[in-house]
């Protein structure tokens, strides 16, 4: 069975920064093949995607993000780890929300993390 383990959420003041990470047990030696996302929650609003990427292989890896975040985030994976992580930068009180680790796999299944709290305030 498919297990992602989200770690690094926190309360942080606007303008910081914090790195999540979500590890990935169960998928065998395919890691690199599925597609992981980050995807958020915020009280009363619906859950959206943050950000994505697909491994390029000898490529680089392909990425797409929110445009409220570009430029502020970045996705990263380490298909050695089975891990993928999210940089986060310059923080924003509405960048607040539970954050959700998400993998897809070539045949549609798809896996989602417990969840990690961002709670960006001064």
């Amino acid at each position: 069975q498919v297990q992602l383990v989200e770690s690094g959420g926190g309360l942080v003041q606007p303008g910081g920064s914090l790195r999540l990470s979500c590890a990935a047990s169960g998928t065998r030696s395919d890691f690199n093949m599925y597609i992981m996302g980050w995807y958020r929650q915020a009280p009363g609003k619906q859950r959206e995607l943050v950000a994505d990427i697909v491994s390029g292989g000898s490529l680089a890896d392909s990425t797409t993000y929110l445009d409220s975040v570009k430029g502020r985030f970045t996705i990263s994976r380490d298909n050695r780890k089975n891990t993928v992580y999210l940089q986060m930068s310059t923080l924003k009180p509405e960048d607040t929300a539970v954050y959700y680790c998400n993998g897809r796999t070539p045949v549609g299944a798809m896996y989602w993390g417990q969840g990690t709290q961002v709670t960006v305030s001064s």
